[in-house]
């Protein structure tokens, strides 16, 4: 099956539009990628969007507004990758949304809001759409998240040691292989935060991590930023921007020093939190993704407080950092349209695997594959 993986993460900068051939060989799973497409969101959309996150208060009127406007730029990505990576012919689109809100109180997650509708997505490319996938964990007990975790275990199956799946997002998550999962805290949602505030909204992120190799780590301001609540919580656990917010940073006193000495303590932060959470697990390899990676300083310093644990990118194992995620969320399409599992209980904490997502018709009505006897054991990932 010719699967199309939609997401926007954290970050919401642009919508990531990765395909793949995806087949059953007994208990394998094998994806083929076919590459990635990125479309960012154009301006007022993004403008509108980053107004409307937490901590802002937002009337139901511009929910509306932006559930449609963001659809239809997921519909656009869609197409796009359909025409120029799939040659048209594309089988499914499996989209993930945009995370608007995720619901937590304390350890437990109460609800999750991704917007997107999907119809639109189904209307401009005549294909079925899986969407909406975190709810069902959310309402089985789970935390809804990180739901790449059951990708990852599938995938680093068989390697030696202890591996883990590290993404490095607007928020950083981790995946080790006995099931543990959970968001190690901010990735770079405070680091984009900081960028915006100082810059006066001209800049979105640190590129290159260019601000914070021109400052000094301030010790009492990564002091306190540690002492956060959340990284003393077991996991299951998740978290986002409702916690990392430029309010946050804010608060924590950060206003009296430079730019580059705040990008400089946060890039620090983010490192400290992602290498204590693979010494937590016992990380004898650590594999990352995401946009995260692409700081070659905040890379630096969690290769620097993991001296005895590989630490390499995806794409040495023929995932794409910048597209691991959309490959996962077309992996979770096809696990759904072949009425599948998505999640691993380790992983979320919820009561049961489930099926995840709703699923809207494409032009030709719905037409789902058989389902198999049993879902993979393994993933592998074809050149």
């Amino acid at each position: 099956m010719r699967v199309i993986g939609l997401m926007s993460g954290t970050s919401y900068d642009a919508v990531d539009a990765a395909a793949a051939d995806l087949w059953l060989d007994g208990d394998t799973l094998a994806l083929k990628p076919l590459g990635m497409v990125s479309t960012p969101y154009e301006g007022g959309l993004r403008e509108a969007l980053a107004t409307a996150l937490p901590p802002a208060a937002v009337a139901l009127a511009e929910v509306c507004r932006l559930d449609t406007r963001i659809g239809q730029a997921f519909a656009a990505a869609a197409v796009r990758a359909d025409r120029e990576l799939c040659g048209g012919r594309g089988e499914l689109v499996a989209s993930h949304g945009q995370t608007v809100y995720h619901w937590v109180d304390g350890d437990r997650v109460h609800g999750t809001l991704q917007l997107g509708q999907p119809a639109w997505i189904a209307e401009a490319t005549g294909l079925p759409v899986v969407a909406d996938f975190r709810a069902r964990d959310v309402a089985a007990g789970g935390q809804g998240a990180p739901l790449v975790s059951l990708v990852d275990l599938l995938w680093l199956r068989g390697r030696p040691g202890t591996p883990v799946a590290l993404n490095i997002g607007g928020i950083a998550n981790l995946t080790a292989p006995d099931g543990t999962a959970f968001d190690t805290g901010p990735g770079c949602a405070l680091l984009d935060a900081a960028a915006r505030e100082f810059s006066g909204g001209r800049l979105a992120y640190d590129a290159d991590g260019a601000l914070a190799a021109r400052g000094r780590v301030h010790r009492p301001l990564l002091d306190r930023l540690l002492a956060e609540p959340y990284y003393t919580l077991a996991p299951p656990k998740t978290t986002g921007k409702e916690l990392f917010h430029s309010g946050y940073l804010r608060g924590s006193g950060a206003d009296d020093l430079s730019a580059e000495d705040t990008l400089a303590t946060l890039t620090l932060l983010t490192a400290r939190t992602v290498a204590d959470a693979a010494r937590s697990v016992g990380a004898t390899e650590v594999i990352a993704s995401g946009g995260g990676t692409r700081n070659p300083v905040l890379m630096s310093h969690i290769r620097d407080l993991l001296p005895r644990t590989a630490v390499r990118t995806s794409d040495e194992l023929g995932l794409p950092a910048a597209a691991k995620e959309a490959y996962a969320f077309a992996v979770l399409g096809f696990l759904t349209a072949h009425g599948l599992p998505g999640t691993d209980p380790r992983s979320t904490g919820a009561r049961h695997p489930s099926v995840l997502g709703s699923v809207t018709p494409g032009r030709e009505g719905l037409r789902l594959p058989p389902a198999p006897r049993g879902g993979p054991v393994r993933l592998v990932v074809e050149a």
